[in-house]
């Protein structure tokens, strides 16, 4: 079994790290919806203190809030879907399903990063003067403070006052455009994406980059497994559990690759440079509906249409 690599940012950044070993087809910790993947400073849960030790290990269940003060947290969704809060925030989980993950945003603010939905989940998130369900891959923030819903890439449709179980009509929130719940709802606004870059869209970011660094070297170690689900699997301290895809090949809103093993067996990392910076286009691809999509000389469009879920939520070996 291969040893899996450690790339150089890691190195500079965080010093001789291990991912640990990963063993095929063993399930040790269940990483469902609300499964806390990453904590900086002073987190809890009802109260109670959360540490390193927590992570990986601590699931919300239903009615359970996760807390910040001077600090952030990353807790899973659905497969390819991270929830992160910044400091000051509380979130609720209402419902910890795959089919219906519902969180509630009681104070602070939250970014929410999709790299993946399919048609049978239904991802709400709740703000207190109505409720979004994110329709598209993309990157959502969320704010208590001036109860603002930011689409920086995808698509929400908001139910002012209300929840999607009402006669109320949805409003559409693009790409590039937020609205505001404060007061009467009006239209949607453009806004402005290099000022909207702050601290928590920055650590978001940089997490990205780190969760793609891990799925590339786990994309790496399972490619010539037999035993291979798509889901979250567990990378080690810092990184936590990162997601592979069942096909193909995803970009983050942040521009950061998730590999499918297979996709990796046969076409390997592929980017120009270092493998693990993911700048450039791979093989001359382009970025469609959140899925790269690449053309080397045998013609292979990429894609995810050859996996179509059951739930995918297997872990590798956490030790």
């Amino acid at each position: 079994m291969p040893r899996l690599k450690t790339s150089l940012l890691s190195l500079a950044t965080l010093g001789a790290l291990s991912f640990g070993q990963i063993l095929y087809g063993q399930n040790v910790n269940t990483a469902g919806p609300g499964t806390l993947n990453y904590i900086e400073g002073q987190v809890n849960i009802d109260g109670q203190q959360l540490d390193s030790q927590s992570v990986g290990k601590t699931q919300l269940t239903n009615n359970q809030s996760i807390s910040t003060e001077n600090g952030k947290a990353e807790i899973l969704l659905t497969p390819g879907v991270f929830l992160r809060l910044g400091a000051n925030s509380t979130v609720e989980m209402i419902s910890p399903s795959l089919t219906k993950t519902e969180v509630r945003l009681v104070q602070g603010r939250v970014n929410v990063e999709v790299d993946q939905l399919y048609p049978q989940n239904l991802l709400l998130i709740d703000v207190p003067n109505g409720q979004a369900h994110l329709t598209k891959k993309g990157l959502y923030g969320f704010d208590t403070g001036n109860s603002t819903i930011r689409v920086f890439d995808g698509e929400a449709q908001v139910y002012p006052g209300a929840d999607l179980n009402t006669n109320i009509k949805p409003i559409t929130v693009k790409g590039g455009r937020e609205l505001a719940l404060d007061g009467e709802p009006g239209k949607t606004q453009k806004f402005d994406r290099d000022s909207a870059k702050d601290d928590l869209y920055n650590w978001s970011s940089l997490r990205s980059q780190y969760l793609g660094e891990a799925n590339a070297n786990l994309a790496e170690s399972y490619a010539a497994s037999a035993s291979f689900y798509p889901g979250w699997y567990w990378a080690g301290w810092p990184y936590g559990y990162t997601w592979l895809p069942g096909s193909g090949l995803y970009s983050s809103p942040f521009g950061y690759g998730f590999y499918s093993p297979y996709y990796y067996r046969v076409y390997g990392p592929g980017f120009y440079g270092s493998p693990y910076g993911w700048y450039g286009r791979p093989y001359g691809g382009s970025y469609r509906g959140g899925v790269v999509v690449t053309r080397p000389s045998g013609g292979f469009s990429g894609g995810v249409g050859g996996f179509h879920g059951g739930g995918g939520f297997h872990t590798g070996g956490r030790r």
